[in-house]
């Protein structure tokens, strides 16, 4: 697919890298002394420094404009086997994007046998073997430390990865799950249905299941809000659903704050939260290995101890 918004723009590249040739070409042609042109050899152009140092003005050695003749003529040859005129793609047909997923297959074939030792390992195994748990830290800062951190231990809207709370559950199985599909979490938005006031009562409820302070005469107004608009995912006791993302409320682990006004903001304007898939970035090993790695972070090696 074109980048161009319009054919325009393709003819206008165009003609500015043919342009630009033809130029040079032109200008080139203009000094053509070395096709035996009335030129004189050596011409002062008046200017003189110091009393005896004068800029003389010399004809284009021959070497020099073949050598630009050259280059114009590989210019012209570049851009007919490679892409550089608007749309057209070259008779080579050559694209950085193709450049680039040849690499990684041809490194993805070449680490293939560091894997294989692992394809018959349990996970559980692969997450306390050393050397598997260096690959699957490389493997970690490089495709999701920019989101959850270098230590794993997330930030606002990015989980912990060093705790036992998943949102989806812990597993190796459900860890590689989102490691492949990606997860999209979305909590609704209730301010259509709850007024502020009522969202607040909400709040200082579900901020006493965690043993948060919270304003007593406030939390059974809030328990009867929670009761009807919140355990459909939470559950009665608010300790959440791993098969809906929906967050334990009861164990003191905020993805976006535990203040009250920012339990307010969530339960009014809801909140909207997207793990991308690897499964287009990364190999099946490379999803196992990593999946190794992160489930590793909450249960060390006994052996270690």
């Amino acid at each position: 697919m074109s980048d161009f918004v319009s054919g325009f723009w393709s003819y206008y590249i165009s003609a500015i890298a043919l342009g630009g040739i033809a130029f040079c070409l032109w200008l080139i042609y203009t000094q053509r002394a070395w096709l035996k042109k009335e030129v004189k050899q050596t011409e002062e152009t008046g200017h003189v420094w110091d009393g005896d140092l004068s800029e003389l003005n010399n004809p284009v050695p021959r070497w020099w404009t073949v050598f630009y003749v050259g280059l114009c003529i590989f210019a012209l040859g570049y851009l007919v086997l490679y892409p550089g005129l608007g749309t057209y793609k070259g008779v080579l047909e050559y694209t950085t994007a193709q450049s680039v997923q040849d690499a990684q297959v041809e490194l993805n074939d070449r680490i293939k046998p560091v894997y294989q030792r692992y394809a018959g390992m349990e996970i559980t195994e692969v997450a306390h073997d050393e050397q598997a748990r260096e690959i699957g830290q490389r493997l970690f800062l490089n495709n999701c430390a920019q989101c959850h951190g270098s230590d794993a231990r997330g930030g606002p809207s990015f989980p912990n990865l060093t705790d036992h709370d998943w949102l989806y559950g812990g597993e190796p199985a459900q860890i590689m799950q989102s490691i492949t599909k990606g997860r999209h979490g979305v909590m609704p938005a209730w301010k259509a249905q709850i007024k502020p006031g009522e969202a607040a009562d909400i709040a200082q409820y579900v901020r006493s299941l965690s043993g948060l302070a919270s304003d007593a005469l406030r939390v059974v107004p809030g328990k009867r809000g929670f009761d009807t608009f919140c355990v459909a995912c939470h559950g009665a006791e608010g300790k959440g659903n791993t098969a809906l993302g929906a967050p334990n409320l009861t164990d003191g682990v905020w993805l976006y704050g535990s203040s009250e006004a920012s339990i307010v903001d969530t339960i009014l304007n809801g909140r909207n939260n997207q793990m991308p898939a690897q499964e287009a970035h990364l190999t099946a090993d490379q999803i196992r290995m990593l999946t190794a790695w992160v489930w590793g972070l909450s249960n060390p090696d006994p052996a270690a101890k």
